[in-house]
């Protein structure tokens, strides 16, 4: 074989080992997305939405972490002391056939004739007592018959009369059994339920304390102390032991203060306290010691009630009173109050985070001198120190 034809197989010999690697592969995709972009990791956190993070130039604070002693300022009613009032019941079933009452508040004295009432049951003890009286056979009856007229709602008086005379009373009076101001049982409850004051939510539901001039409770309802007239009417039937009237002591009154739950956990019985008429602070001011705190639910809103017992006369039922209370909080971490923002429920601050500002949720507690109480560790945090700045127009914030 020539050399020519040696390198004509070797070339043959090539070609077909190229051609049989050729078909083995399989072909590349080389096409190319026009519509897609590559994102730097520098950018990414830029092209967030605007209801997820801000990108913005703020001034940030940090938490500070101490304790506050502040004064709390409360607002409260004066109202009857419900320890002094006594009750005015029917003993017997019957009808009215005479009502000396004819508003509430109406001023009564111990023995004022209230009402008479007609009762078949009282007109049957009545012939019972004149008829064993009349035989003078067995005196222990006599006795049990005028035991049973006092226990029915008679006087003494009235079963001496009744001896005397030998003749039925139909008309059984019912007197005041204490001095004071009387007021349909009725009116009284409604008057109980209103004179507390009823909670007024704020904007973040936190507006718990404060001092100076910033109003911190719940706003009183005035109690209606009008002379309105009284519902019972003569000829109406009333039952056996239905309470007909409340008679309330002047001299006895108690002042109830309403307190929001943030801050009724640092207020206790016996806390000291100083009040006065919120119409005149100089001619009225006092100090007292709380004497109940009582929780209540009313409207759908838990609140709690201080209650402190007022001494002398210069407080009239209805007046609205001011109380200053002092407070020690723990330590806790503060915020400034415009670096807190609110949407519905939920309480927020704007944390920097990688150059950017991340809504996150807190929870807060008191609020007072332009500062919140944060109850979680926000030590590390960086916040915006003005949130308000930092929402858009629809307020629609999607906290991590």
């Amino acid at each position: 074989m020539t050399k020519v034809a040696k390198h004509l197989q070797r070339a043959l010999l090539l070609t077909i080992v190229l051609f049989v690697a050729s078909c083995q592969q399989k072909p590349k995709n080389d096409h190319h997305d026009l519509g897609k972009v590559e994102v730097d990791s520098a950018l990414k956190a830029l092209i967030q939405p605007s209801n997820q993070q801000v990108v913005a130039k703020a001034t940030v604070v940090k938490a500070s972490y101490e304790t506050k002693i502040i004064t709390a300022e409360v607002q409260g009613i004066v109202n009857y002391d419900n320890r002094g009032e006594t009750s005015v019941a029917s003993r017997v079933s019957g009808r009215l056939e005479r009502l000396n009452i004819k508003y509430n508040y109406q001023p009564v004295r111990k023995g004022q004739l209230l009402f008479e009432i007609y009762t078949p049951d009282l007109a049957a003890a009545q012939q019972e007592l004149i008829y064993l009286s009349q035989r003078k056979e067995d005196e222990h009856l006599l006795a049990q018959a005028k035991q049973r007229l006092l226990l029915l709602g008679m006087t003494t008086k009235s079963v001496q009369q009744v001896l005397q005379t030998k003749k039925v009373n139909y008309r059984i009076p019912v007197y005041s059994p204490a001095d004071g101001f009387i007021l349909e049982k009725t009116t009284a409850s409604n008057a109980s339920i209103s004179a507390a004051p009823a909670p007024t939510t704020g904007g973040d539901g936190m507006a718990g304390m404060g001092t100076g001039d910033e109003s911190t409770s719940a706003a009183p309802v005035s109690q209606n102390t009008q002379n309105t007239p009284v519902i019972l009417r003569e000829g109406q039937y009333v039952n056996v032991g239905q309470s007909l009237f409340t008679i309330y002591k002047a001299n006895q009154l108690l002042a109830e203060f309403a307190l929001k739950p943030s801050l009724a956990g640092f207020v206790k019985k016996g806390t000291k306290l100083a009040f006065y008429k919120t119409a005149d602070k100089e001619g009225s001011f006092q100090t007292s010691a709380i004497g109940l705190i009582q929780p209540i639910i009313k409207a759908g809103e838990n609140f709690t009630m201080a209650r402190i017992y007022i001494t002398g006369s210069d407080f009239k039922v209805g007046e609205i009173l001011t109380a200053k209370i002092p407070v020690i909080i723990p330590c806790s971490f503060w915020l400034p109050e415009s670096a807190v923002v609110s949407v519905g429920a939920q309480v927020m601050v704007f944390k920097k985070e990688n150059d950017v500002f991340v809504p996150k949720n807190i929870t807060v507690g008191v609020r007072m001198n332009g500062l919140v109480q944060v109850k979680q560790d926000i030590s590390n945090w960086e916040v915006a120190k003005n949130a308000a700045y930092l929402v858009d127009s629809e307020s629609f914030i999607k906290s991590k």
